[in-house]
């Protein structure tokens, strides 16, 4: 997914963080300014369903206008491959469980 926040808002003509910042809170989403930088400038981790609505209601938008599907970015696993690989300094190893209490897994 992409985070679209910033062209959503231009589009409505919203230019500056501080501007949708000041709107959230009338509409009573507080976001602190590191936040607010997260939201406007980047990808952000994670955002509350509740926090999506009240931005959708600000700028009038839709979560269509801010989420974009990037189905390109999808990539299928390769077949044959059942064990999980981990990349290490360029060269691709298998990932072996173990246990912390020094004792041998059962036999598989």
């Amino acid at each position: 997914m992409k985070w679209n926040l910033r062209l959503a808002a231009a589009q409505r003509g919203i230019w500056k963080a501080s501007d949708l910042q000041r709107m959230l809170a009338e509409h009573g989403l507080v976001i602190s300014a590191g936040k607010m930088s997260g939201l406007w400038s980047g990808q952000p981790a994670s955002i509350k369903l509740d926090d999506l609505d009240v931005i959708c209601v600000t700028i009038g938008c839709t979560v269509a206008d801010l989420l974009v599907a990037e189905p390109e970015r999808v990539t299928k696993p390769v077949a044959g491959q059942g064990k999980p690989v981990v990349a290490v300094g360029g060269a691709t190893t298998a990932v072996v469980p173990q246990r912390r209490d020094g004792r041998s897994l059962p036999p598989a």
